[in-house]
């Protein structure tokens, strides 16, 4: 009796160390595991956080790439929004509004200076003075109906001032802006035949010289918010196309594991 009593305690001594022993991951509880294989085994696990922390940064760094990108892109499209809302109300404005769309030829009749007229120029913060500019009439011979016409410089020549071709630019110095004047007429006198822009329907009575904005001037204002617009989508398009194709990769990987 006192040999079997023995014998159950020494055998639950070792069921305690076996138990003792699977509790600490060996996986056979008879053959204890050697300290070798312990070592590599933790080598193993740091190995591998160290991979799946480097994975996790490496994710990190690219959702602040990709986030930083999009950004870029939505910035790119609200300024180009800006540029189209300020080029809309300016120029595209006086474009639109302009009826001397058609490009015809102009043969000169008569230039002569009239008469003079006040204007005000800036001479400081708050501070303005009066002069004078001369008023330089001329008038023409259009080509496809044979109208007498007045010239005008530009369409803002007509609205400052309905009777003069051209207007200098106010100054302190009348002899200079009257120059200026001499030089033009001229000019006129010299080149006789040249090109102008009449309104097509005829409502007006008129004709100007250089248009302030013409169509090429149009088209290089709007084409680099265009490009600025387009370039804002394609970020922010490859952006959301590398996020997709990546999830549809990990995706796959999954159904393959």
């Amino acid at each position: 009796m006192k040999i079997a009593f023995l014998g159950t305690g020494h055998m639950a001594g070792k069921e305690s160390r076996n138990y003792e022993r699977v509790r600490r991951g060996w996986t056979d509880p008879w053959r204890p595991q050697s300290p070798w294989k312990n070592s590599l085994g933790n080598i193993y696990q740091k190995i591998r956080d160290h991979d799946l922390l480097d994975k996790r940064k490496t994710v990190t760094a690219l959702k602040a790439g990709e986030d930083r990108a999009i950004l870029l892109g939505l910035a790119m499209m609200v300024c180009s929004i800006m540029m189209y809302f300020l080029l809309g109300i300016t120029l595209l404005r006086s474009y639109m509004q302009s009826v001397w769309t058609e490009e015809s030829q102009c043969t000169l009749l008569n230039v002569s200076i009239t008469e003079t007229f006040n204007c005000s120029f800036s001479c400081g913060p708050d501070c303005w003075k009066l002069s004078q500019y001369p008023c330089l009439q001329v008038y023409v011979n259009l080509t496809s109906s044979g109208e007498k016409l007045l010239l005008y410089h530009t369409e803002e020549t007509m609205k400052i001032n309905q009777k003069c071709s051209y207007i200098p630019k106010c100054g302190k110095n009348f002899e200079e802006s009257m120059s200026l004047v001499n030089v033009v007429m001229e000019n006129f006198r010299k080149y006789q035949h040249f090109s102008c822009y009449s309104d097509p329907e005829g409502n007006q009575k008129s004709v100007i010289l250089t248009k302030l904005y013409s169509s090429n001037v149009l088209f290089h204002s709007l084409f680099w918010p265009t490009c600025m617009m387009a370039g804002g989508v394609a970020i922010v398009a490859m952006v959301k196309l590398t996020q997709y194709l990546s999830l549809l990769c990990e995706r796959i990987q999954r159904i393959n594991r």
